[in-house]
């Protein structure tokens, strides 16, 4: 298996567990209660966030070690502005259907609030980032973050990856103490709209900056071989995996209680004040860290281990993780998610313009949903699935074409409350 396969697979099981949150029924249903998110504070936003960074870590640290900090920089605020144009096209298609879809402004009026083509404020704070509509807001994060990975991919080729991950913290604890009120309360006021909303987004920019940049700290020092992997992920270290077993079976009842909403009133407003999601709260990032570090030590030491249970845990952890679906996902994640946006505000029109449907039906459409997601993957690699992909030109006597060998290696903003 290709050294990025298990990562696309994990990127796309997050994908397919996001589309099932982010369908919205009248009344709810039932699959979306079989999710990881019912046993921990995790979520597919995690997952995807901090796999996107350790990707960027990866792909740009070896580009720069080989092509210079220069190009580095260059691919990657290529492809910030790339992802740019599609976050947003996707919103404009949306406000085209509104236009056009009988009914359709009413129903996403709380997922769009009054956003239409005669506001050019709202245009400007959309274009901005400062007025995501529901769902929308991932992307935007990933692009701000693409912003200052050049230079932060650099400073970990350069040893200084401890300034990286201190300066994480620091931004961290100042999302946790909402300190990015102090600029976001006179934009939000600058360009509040009719629906008296200014600033609209789901993250906090500084508290979830340490999912995605962590993810990129690691991804570089792998690539730079400046991490030994086999050393820390070893089957005889089991040091790493009882310690985030033990964090994992202490945040599980909670997860329970609280899903549950069994948890005592004298207990709320203390747990609630932890468990932040907007801002990645302690819960949230205590939980993650140990969930990841469990489930990577499974993945790449579990196979080697010399117990029996452990050793199936980790081949059906790699099983899930490889499906070719969840890979062919991966391989085109980005894409996927704009695409997943379309499927879902769609879906809550549908629901929005028909009775309330039942549990079979709702079911239904969340499998379809899921299947759909395949659709930009399988536009991007039609011409190897259709055997159309164009044949390398022969090379010429003297100039055979040199085969690279790859290295051996590992493997929504700113709240206002």
């Amino acid at each position: 298996m290709k050294r990025f396969e298990i990562i696309d697979g994990m990127r796309g099981y997050f994908l397919v567990f996001m589309v099932l949150n982010h369908l919205i029924f009248a009344g709810g249903y039932f699959l979306v209660k079989i999710n990881h998110n019912q046993l921990a504070f995790v979520e597919d936003a995690q997952g995807f966030v901090f796999l996107s960074g350790l990707m960027i870590g990866m792909v740009y640290a070896r580009k720069m070690m080989k092509a210079g900090y220069a190009a580095g920089r260059s691919a990657i605020y290529n492809r910030a502005f790339e992802l740019y144009r599609y976050a947003m096209g996707i919103i404009l298609v949306v406000m085209v259907a509104q236009m056009l879809l009988p009914g359709a402004y009413s129903i996403w009026f709380n997922w769009l609030g009054y956003t239409t083509f005669d506001d050019p404020l709202r245009l400007a704070a959309i274009a901005t980032f400062f007025y995501q509509p529901t769902f929308m807001d991932i992307l935007p994060q990933y692009i701000v973050y693409m912003l200052f990975s050049p230079l932060l991919i650099k400073l970990v080729l350069d040893d200084k990856w401890h300034y990286v991950v201190a300066a994480s913290l620091v931004l961290w604890m100042a999302g946790q103490l909402g300190l990015q009120q102090l600029i976001t309360t006179p934009i939000n006021e600058m360009i509040m709209g009719a629906d008296d909303q200014g600033i609209r987004v789901s993250f906090n920019l500084f508290g979830w900056q340490i999912v995605f940049f962590s993810g990129l700290v690691l991804g570089a020092l792998t690539s730079s071989g400046k991490i030994n992997w086999g050393n820390i992920l070893s089957p005889d270290n089991t040091f790493i995996p009882k310690v985030a077993l033990l964090m994992v079976l202490f945040f599980l009842p909670l997860r329970l209680i609280t899903a549950h909403e069994l948890m005592p009133p004298h207990m709320i407003g203390k747990f609630a004040s932890m468990e932040i999601r907007a801002d990645f709260g302690p819960v949230y990032l205590l939980n993650f860290a140990a969930v990841g570090a469990l489930v990577t030590w499974l993945l790449v030491a579990g196979p080697k281990h010399q117990a029996v249970w452990v050793r199936n845990i980790a081949s059906a952890l790699t099983w899930v993780f490889t499906l070719r679906y969840l890979r062919l996902l991966g391989r085109h994640s980005l894409y996927v998610y704009v695409w997943h946006v379309a499927i879902v505000y769609f879906v809550y029109y549908f629901d929005g313009r028909t009775p309330e449907l039942n549990e079979a039906t709702k079911t239904a459409i969340a499998l379809v949903s899921v299947a759909l997601l395949s659709i930009p993957a399988l536009w991007r690699e039609r011409d190897k699935l259709l055997g159309t992909a164009p044949t390398p030109a022969p090379a010429t006597a003297g100039h055979a074409p040199k085969v690279q060998q790859a290295k051996p290696g590992a493997p929504q903003q700113m709240v206002i409350r």
